[in-house]
Order: structure tokens, then C-alpha cells, then sequence
């Protein structure tokens, strides 16, 4: 069984109890992208935040001094639960919602579309997978827009 934690930092953790339809839209999609992507006993971590905050993560481990829309943490480490079970801890997913909000207003994509575009974007790292740049002939980003595809738009939808 994959689990999924769902938390919120900065500005946006005022408003995180009325963010239910986000929590578990953003839960639903990742379980369900996991079992897509063929991974079983994961642990996954997903915080929203807000501009300020992914500001300073980005310069601080990317050097870029600049918001982004996601970042990824990878674990990549092996534990055994207290039934016995071997799991992964397989990393954190930070989202920023306001960069995801000009996000859906850029490029005029439905808010859930663009939530589950990076929330599998981070889940691809988290395997593994990069790019050298958004074009979207990067093979990490057709495999993206592939699964995006095949899993439809129900799966993890949120006003």
C-alpha cells in the first residue's frame, strides 16, 4: 500500500483547512499515479506553499534565485515498517500554488490539469527522471504528457 502525506507551508497554510477538495484530489492522483507507475509501499510527501517559500528552496539547492512551480526531494531510502514490510521513502513533492495558479492562467489549463502536471512532474524525479529544459520534446516530458493522457482527467480533479 502507497501512502501519501499532504501538507502546507507559508501563506497558504492560513487557508489549509478549507483546502480539502485540493488535499485529496492531490492524495487520489498521486496513489493512483503510483499504482500507474507500477510502485507499491512507497511513502510520499507533497507540501504546498507559497512563492516566498519555493523561492528559497530553489536558491538554496538550485542555486536560482527565482519561484518555481515544483520541486522534488528524492529519499530514495529502504525501511522496514513496524508490521514488517519493507517500504520506500521515496521523497517530497513541493508545489506552489501561486505559481501554479499563473500557471493555469498562462498556458489556460483547467487547476486540476495543472495539479496533476506537477505532481507527476515531481513524481518522475523522484524516480529518477530530468530534463535539461521545458521543451517539450524531452523524453521526460513525453512520458509525462503520455501518462497525463492515459489517466485521464478524472483522477485527483479539484475546483
Amino acid at each position: 500500500m502507497n501512502l501519501v502525506d499532504i501538507s502546507f507551508e507559508g501563506a497558504v497554510s492560513e487557508g489549509a483547512s478549507s483546502a480539502g477538495g485540493l488535499t485529496s484530489a492531490a492524495e487520489s492522483f498521486a496513489l493512483a499515479a503510483l499504482g500507474r507507475l507500477g510502485k507499491e509501499d512507497w511513502d510520499l510527501s507533497i507540501l504546498f506553499c507559497d512563492d516566498s517559500f519555493i523561492r528559497e528552496l530553489n536558491r538554496q539547492y538550485r542555486g536560482k534565485d527565482e519561484p518555481t512551480d515544483v520541486l522534488s526531494f528524492e529519499q530514495g531510502g529502504r525501511y522496514v515498517d513496524a508490521g514488517g514490510r519493507e517500504r520506500t521513502l521515496a521523497g517530497d513533492i513541493v508545489v506552489s500554488l501561486e505559481t501554479l495558479n499563473r500557471n493555469v492562467a498562462e498556458f489556460a489549463v483547467p487547476r486540476g490539469e495543472e495539479l496533476r502536471r506537477l505532481v507527476l512532474h515531481g513524481m518522475l524525479h523522484l524516480l529518477g527522471l530530468d530534463h535539461e529544459n521545458s521543451d517539450p520534446s524531452q523524453p521526460m516530458l513525453i512520458l509525462q504528457e503520455r501518462l497525463l493522457a492515459e489517466m485521464g482527467p478524472g483522477t485527483g480533479e479539484f475546483a
